[in-house]
């Protein structure tokens, strides 16, 4: 790896050949020189330092609070953190008062030692897959070919970047449609979805609060992997590495496959190639499911429509929407028109398709590319609304499919494209299915990355 993973910290915090204080700040000396001031919304050094010199106290102590005590992370701007006013990556909600505490799964880390650098930015509320912000910039993709610039993904854009670049090995993103695996695909880290209910959801700023998740990016499986043991509750995963002889793979015979660019159908073939010479056993199977979803919310609309309004009506409707993202502003009011019938349908049929698919898939792990695409060309996105709308409708389609249906899943890199762009390949899983589909990517991620 290019840059020193979160198990790495925290085996050299262990065996006390790093020191908390000392990765602190060199978290703000890589900011700096890095040199890209849209990835953090807010830097906080001053809270930093003082949980960096506690974690310092605790190890030379011998008594650390866990295994990750003394670790670098960042969170995305949608996060509750104590004294702090939560903006969700807009300026609208800056007069709103300061959170009273931490949210509970940072209040989790804080008690596990881990070292707060502040809130990374994000599409403003969350809600779009591309990543362009215009309040606060929008997080600079390291892939992109020189002179160019590249979509970091969305929503949880910074959470991408940040780790990308290396300066910190973990950030905390949210995921509605896709806004942890995207990123993840567009900026080369592994990302992970868990589902509904891993986590605590309160001081989160809600999207649609029937489809938020919660999930780190990071540089690794194994980051995300004991990064989620840390918050609940235990010092060591759960999941471990399975074997790719004894794994089970699916792979959906539709929609997930239609317009993919050349290099990610390639890499996804390769990928598939090399599991099968491990030993996995892969099939390819109908799931017709997948394309109901599609044609259920062309005819109803999309699930977190009448949500995301509910959330922002008197925004989107009143002053403040002139203060907001056009394109976020637009997409709320896509739901204007939905009738309480569509929604209630497609509550419903949610329900039917999540006991259905479940009950095909069984204990298998279902494949396919994170995102159909890599990371496309900013300056079009900005300069037209059509254009954004159509590449973000086809960014968001594989993995908002899996979160209507509430899968988990792990993205991890496996290629990229001639440009360099990373590609991404995805394990998902029904949900509560979250530690099988960690032990299966952590038993494959090397033979992913090819």
């Amino acid at each position: 790896m290019a840059h020193q993973t979160a198990v790495q910290m925290a085996q050299g915090l262990e065996a006390g050949k790093l020191d908390p204080v000392d990765l602190t700040e060199a978290v703000f000396d890589r900011i700096t020189a890095h040199g890209d001031d849209a990835i953090y919304i807010e830097q906080m050094q001053s809270r930093a330092m003082a949980e960096a010199e506690a974690a310092h106290i605790r190890q030379r102590a011998g008594l650390r609070s866990s295994s990750l005590d003394g670790v670098p992370v960042a969170w995305k701007d949608l996060f509750d953190l104590r004294g702090r006013v939560t903006t969700a990556g807009s300026t609208v909600l800056k007069s709103g008062a300061p959170a009273p505490r931490d949210a509970p799964v940072i209040a989790t880390a804080a008690r596990a030692g881990m070292i707060t650098t502040g809130t990374v930015n994000m599409t403003e509320m969350a809600y779009s897959g591309i990543g362009l912000n215009p309040h606060y910039g929008t997080p600079r993709n390291i892939h992109a070919p020189a002179g160019g610039r590249r979509s970091p993904g969305g929503s949880s854009s910074g959470s991408g970047v940040v780790v990308s670049a290396g300066i910190v090995p973990i950030s905390m993103g949210s995921d509605t449609g896709g806004s942890v695996r995207i990123p993840a695909s567009f900026n080369g880290v592994v990302g992970y979805k868990t589902s509904a209910g891993r986590y605590p959801m309160d001081g989160v700023f809600p999207l649609a609060p029937s489809l938020d998740t919660i999930g780190p990016l990071a540089h690794t499986v194994a980051d995300c992997a004991l990064f989620d043991a840390i918050l609940r509750g235990h010092n060591a995963p759960e999941a471990t590495a399975a074997d790719p002889s004894t794994l089970n793979f699916v792979i959906p015979d539709a929609v997930l496959f239609d317009d993919l660019t050349p290099a990610v159908a390639a890499n996804f073939d390769a990928t598939i190639a090399r599991l099968e010479n491990a030993g996995a056993r892969v099939r390819r199977i109908p799931l017709t499911q997948l394309q109901e979803i599609l044609d259920l919310m062309a005819r109803h609309g999309f699930l977190a429509g009448p949500e995301a309004l509910a959330v922002h009506q008197t925004r989107v409707n009143g002053p403040q929407a002139a203060q907001m993202d056009a394109r976020v502003v637009r997409r709320i009011l896509q739901a204007k028109d939905m009738t309480a019938v569509d929604l209630l349908i497609l509550q419903q049929v949610r329900q039917r398709l999540k006991a259905q698919t479940a009950e095909i898939i069984g204990e298998a792990i279902i494949l396919c590319p994170t995102t159909a695409t890599t990371a496309m060309d900013i300056a079009p996105l900005e300069t037209d609304q059509d254009v954004f709308f159509k590449h973000n409708g086809l960014t968001l389609r594989n993995t908002s499919l899996g979160n209507f249906l509430d899968w988990c899943g792990v993205s991890i890199p496996n290629g990229t494209d001639a440009d360099g762009m990373p590609t991404g390949f995805l394990l998902s899983a029904p949900t509560g299915r979250d530690t099988a589909v960690l032990s299966a990517a952590l038993g494959t991620e090397e033979i992913i990355r090819g």
